[in-house]
């Protein structure tokens, strides 16, 4: 993101660039829904689309989810920089026990490189599959359409998410979350490999919060009356895991139901003086949590459990 265009809580328009506005630039970059201002353009730097996209997909039995999660930890910061790696618990149909994917995506340009990239992958990934889908051809849409299918309209929805320590089991962390799905519905759990993008510094702007391992909960059913059970579920298997983390994504959170950290200290102290600098009154939303009790201050970035 090269600039964005905004409108602050003054009524000014204003450029927002590293050498215009640059601290409303910083806060654009991860302060999300309580950015002090309203935006309404973003210049982005583009780069050439990829001509040859490819994936391998393994599905196991759910028995070997321990297994399975390890080898996808272990062999994700050893893969291709190209490569997407991530591990997913689901019901393939709302009826049938849940199973255990890995999903390697890789973005080239010729069939050859996209073969050479997924090629660790496909060579050490453990026995007793179910489904073995090896270097087929991908694109974007297709990819886009796979998610359709995976959060589907006309649902019911609650997630939540952590970024995991370093240092934890994550498959012992994890377990209950991908091995207790609710049933009769469609929720999935997502384990997506951060490292090595997490072992790098990143630029100077709001956003800070990473670890090794991002987990997501999606709880996805239909019916009200499994509201409750559904919820509830998630309250009960985040209890345990934000226990073992460092935080959680802005993106994915709900601060009227969780507040944990978001930002390294540092980062959300800044970030929290540069909106009660643009935004003093609170004219323009902020972070909508249970009350809107944060309102012009923000979030404390604190784990919640821990008070």
């Amino acid at each position: 993101m090269l600039a964005v265009e905004v409108v602050t809580a003054d009524g000014d328009i204003r450029l927002c660039s590293k050498d215009e506005n640059s601290d409303l630039y910083w806060a654009a970059r991860g302060a999300g829904p309580g950015f002090p201002a309203i935006v309404t353009a973003f210049h982005l730097e583009v780069r050439n689309s990829y001509s040859n996209c490819m994936k391998s997909t393994f599905i196991w039995p759910l028995e070997q989810y321990k297994t399975v999660l390890n080898w996808t930890i272990d062999i994700a910061p050893k893969c291709d920089d190209s490569v997407e790696v991530v591990c997913v618990s689901l019901r393939p149909d709302p009826t049938k026990e849940p199973v255990i994917l890995s999903g390697f995506v890789t973005f080239q340009n010729s069939e050859a490189d996209g073969i050479a990239a997924l090629k660790l992958a496909n060579e050490t990934h453990p026995p007793g599959a179910i489904m073995t889908a090896m270097c087929e051809p991908t694109s974007l849409s297709i990819e886009y359409e796979a998610q359709k299918l995976a959060n589907p309209e006309g649902h019911r929805y609650t997630s939540d998410n952590a970024y995991i320590s370093n240092d934890a089991d994550a498959a012992e962390v994890l377990r209950e979350a991908f091995t207790t799905l609710p049933e009769g519905t469609k929720t999935f759990a997502l384990w997506y490999a951060m490292n090595p993008c997490s072992r790098r510094e990143l630029p100077d702007m709001a956003l800070s919060m990473q670890s090794d391992h991002y987990f997501a909960l999606y709880t996805v059913w239909e019916d009200g009356k499994d509201d409750e059970r559904c919820t509830s579920w998630v309250k009960d298997v985040m209890k345990d895991v934000e226990q073992h983390s460092v935080g959680a994504y802005l993106g994915d959170s709900d601060f009227q139901v969780r507040r944990t950290r978001f930002w390294e200290d540092a980062k959300a102290e800044k970030l929290m003086q540069l909106r009660q600098k643009w935004n003093p009154r609170g004219t323009v939303c902020g972070y909508l949590d249970q009350g809107d009790k944060s309102g012009v201050n923000g979030l404390e970035n604190k784990h919640e459990w821990r008070t």
